[in-house]
């Protein structure tokens, strides 16, 4: 009987210390203050000011905002590359960070008349809809003590976003789109007729790259596969 009781023993002490390496490899912290991830919060940052200026009239300051997004955009991603900086949470900032320049600036333009309330719907409807399904994988991604503090943890990587072929071109067309809408004050040619096409190019695009999400089964990737609901 000893033997077999030492043996139980040795079992339950290998499966405890396989547990905490487990552990130890869902919990490690990666830095999030790279130049690319700051250069990414600083577009979240400037996304309510944008429209602001767009409800006020503020069209030249609006579009040099935008304008400022749209480079630091580029610059990060190039700079993440070059330099091997990319990290978990930018694939969750960075989508983020365009949802909410694009947020904001569709209320905006749909309260000010330039863009159509069907559109508005369509774009903030598939948005609402991805923003619960990140909020779910998030959670369930999430290594154990699942705590409010951890969850709001962005150095705690749990689940990677991989944007669809489709979303990544609806992303350019749909900021494009209120790129030029809120640019047309300010241009002394008529553009009304380009920007009605373009409303139903995005339309499109935009359900097309919200059942991509559905559809693609990489889309989102679980970091920790041992993680429980």
């Amino acid at each position: 009987m000893m033997p077999e009781a030492q043996q139980q023993k040795q079992q339950q002490q290998q499966q405890q210390q396989q547990q905490r390496e487990d552990d130890q490899k869902v919990t490690i912290h990666e830095d999030i203050y790279t130049i690319p991830n700051i250069l990414t919060f600083t577009r979240i940052a400037v996304a309510p000011f944008v429209g602001y200026l767009v409800l006020h009239d503020a069209h030249a300051w609006a579009f040099g905002l935008l304008a400022y997004a749209g480079v630091t955009d580029l610059l990060d991603g190039w700079i993440a590359r070059k330099w091997n900086r990319r990290t978990v949470v930018g694939t969750v900032i960075d989508p983020m960070a365009d949802k909410a320049l694009m947020t904001i600036l569709t209320v905006c333009l749909a309260v000010k008349g330039a863009l159509p309330v069907w559109l508005a719907t369509i774009i903030l409807g598939r948005d609402v809809g991805l923003a619960i399904s990140a909020i779910y994988f998030r959670w369930i991604s999430l290594p154990q003590p699942k705590t409010f503090t951890r969850y709001w943890d962005f150095s705690l990587p749990s689940a990677e976003v991989r944007p669809t072929t489709i979303s990544k071109y609806n992303t350019f067309l749909q900021l494009a789109l209120v790129g030029l809408t809120t640019a047309a004050p300010l241009l002394s040619v008529d553009i009304a007729p380009a920007l009605t096409y373009m409303q139903y190019v995005v339309a499109a695009t935009t359900i097309w790259s919200g059942a991509s999400y559905i559809y693609t089964k990489d889309a989102v990737k679980i970091l920790n596969s041992k993680s429980k609901p």
